[in-house]
C-alpha cells in the first residue's frame, strides 16, 4: 500500500514526493506517462555529446528565497542572466523593449529621460486594459505594437492580442534604461549539471518508487494507494464532462551545427517572418565547451502535448467548472500547470508544491494528535473500569 500515488513527475510532482518520502516518511509512486523525469525541463546529451533542453529553453529565475533554497540541496548552479534579441527591420534589437532597442531602431540617441517621454508621446489612452492588445499600446504605442508583438503573439497562440487576457503580455516589461536582462529576479541560475541530474537526486529517496511510460488510467485500480496527487489536465482527470480546454503546443526542431557558436544571443525572436517564434542555442545556458553547437526552432500549433494554458474568459470559465469538482474530489490534490489550467514558472510550481506539502502536513499533525487523544480516552477509560473493579472487590 502506497500512502500517495502521484501522477506527474515534473516539477510539481518530484518536489512532492520528496518531501512527503523525507519529511513524513510516506511511501509514494511516483508516475510518467513519457519515459524520463522532469517534465518539460528534461535535458539530455544529444548525438554529439551536447547537452540540449528537449522540449525548448528552460531558464530558472525567481525572487523566492524559498524556492531557490530548497531546490539547491539537490544541484549546484551556474550564475546566469538571459539575454534576448528581436528581429526586427533587418535588425537585432533586444528584448524587452529598453532605450538601446529604441535608439537602435529609430537611429536615435535617447536618454532615459528622453526615451520615457518618446514612450508617453506614442502611448495611447486605454480607459480600460482589457487585452493583452491594449496593454501594449498603452505603454509603448501601436508602431511598436505591431512590429514586437503582434504577429509574434498572433503565431505563439493562434488569435490576435485584442482576443487574449491581458496577463499574456503584461508578463513583458518595457525599460526606460540599458538592461537588457530578460528577468530581473534575484536569483538566476542553471543547474550546473543539467535539469536531469537534478530531478534524479530530488527522487532518489528510497521511499519513492518510480513508473515511466505509464498512464495513470492504466493503473489507477490495480495499485492501492491512500492519497492521489494529480499534475496531469484536470479536464482529462474528469472524463472531459465540460468539453476539453484549449492549449497551444510547439513543435521543436533540433539542430546540431558544425561550429563553435551560431548566434549572437541566447535566443533570437522572430515576431515577423518565418512560421517559428524563436531560435535558442542551448551552450548559451549550460555554459558546455563544445566544437559544435546545437539550436532548436520552435513552432507553435493547436494540436500536440500541452504547454501553455489559452487565457480567454469562456475557457477560464470552462476550468472554474472543472475546479468546483476538483475541489469536492475527496483525498485527490491537483496541483501544477496542467492541474490548475495556469501559466506559471518553474519556482511557481515548486512554491505551489511546497505549500500543499505543509497543508498536507498540518493536516498529518492534526490527525496523529486526534489519533492520540482517542488513544488516551481509550486508556483512561480502561483505567477508570480496572479501578472500579477493584473497588467493587474491596481492595484498597
Amino acid at each position: 500500500m502506497f500512502d500517495y500515488l502521484i501522477v506527474g513527475a515534473g516539477f510539481a510532482g518530484s518536489v512532492l514526493a520528496e518531501r512527503l518520502a523525507s519529511q513524513l516518511n510516506k511511501k509514494v509512486l511516483i508516475i510518467d506517462k513519457r519515459n524520463h523525469t522532469g517534465g518539460n525541463a528534461y535535458d539530455h546529451y544529444n548525438e554529439e555529446g551536447i547537452l540540449v533542453h528537449k522540449y525548448g529553453p528552460h531558464i530558472f529565475h525567481t525572487n523566492s528565497k524559498e524556492a531557490f533554497e530548497y531546490l539547491s540541496q539537490f544541484t549546484a548552479w551556474r550564475p546566469y542572466e538571459h539575454r534576448v534579441l528581436a528581429s526586427v527591420d533587418g535588425q537585432l534589437v533586444p528584448i524587452p523593449i529598453n532605450l538601446d532597442t529604441i535608439n537602435k531602431l529609430y537611429g536615435l540617441s535617447l536618454t532615459t529621460f528622453d526615451v520615457e517621454g518618446f514612450f508617453s508621446s506614442v502611448a495611447e489612452n486605454v480607459a480600460s486594459v482589457r487585452t493583452s492588445e491594449d496593454v501594449v499600446v498603452s505603454r509603448v504605442g501601436r508602431e511598436l505594437y505591431e512590429k514586437f508583438f503582434r504577429n509574434y503573439t498572433r503565431k505563439q497562440w493562434g488569435v490576435d492580442p485584442s482576443e487574449l487576457d491581458k496577463s499574456v503580455t503584461s508578463r513583458v516589461p518595457v525599460r526606460t534604461n540599458r538592461d537588457d536582462r530578460y528577468f530581473t529576479d534575484t536569483y538566476q541560475a542553471m543547474p550546473l549539471h543539467g535539469y536531469t541530474a537534478m530531478f534524479e537526486k530530488l527522487l532518489a529517496h528510497p521511499n519513492i518508487k518510480i513508473m515511466l511510460n505509464t498512464a495513470y488510467q492504466d493503473i489507477v485500480d490495480m495499485i492501492p494507494f491512500r492519497e492521489m496527487i494529480y499534475t496531469g489536465p484536470v479536464d482529462e482527470y474528469f472524463g472531459y464532462r465540460y468539453g476539453k480546454l484549449p492549449y497551444r503546443s510547439l513543435e521543436f526542431k533540433h539542430e546540431t551545427l558544425d561550429k563553435p557558436v551560431h548566434l549572437p544571443a541566447a535566443v533570437v525572436n522572430y515576431p515577423n517572418e518565418h512560421a517559428y517564434t524563436r531560435i535558442t542555442e542551448f551552450k548559451y545556458l549550460t555554459g558546455q565547451q563544445h566544437l559544435k553547437t546545437s539550436i532548436v526552432y520552435e513552432y507553435p500549433q493547436a494540436e500536440g502535448d500541452p504547454y501553455y494554458p489559452v487565457p480567454r474568459p469562456e475557457n477560464a470559465a470552462i476550468y472554474n467548472r472543472y475546479k468546483k469538482l476538483a475541489d469536492a474530489t475527496p483525498a485527490v490534490h491537483f496541483v501544477g500547470r496542467l492541474a490548475t489550467y495556469k501559466y506559471y514558472n518553474m519556482d511557481q510550481v515548486v512554491a505551489q508544491a511546497l505549500t500543499l506539502f505543509r497543508k498536507l502536513s498540518a493536516a498529518k499533525s492534526v490527525q496523529a494528535t486526534e489519533s492520540t487523544v482517542q488513544e488516551l480516552n481509550g486508556s483512561g477509560k480502561v483505567w477508570n473500569d480496572a479501578i472500579t473493579d477493584i473497588s467493587n472487590n474491596g481492595v484498597h
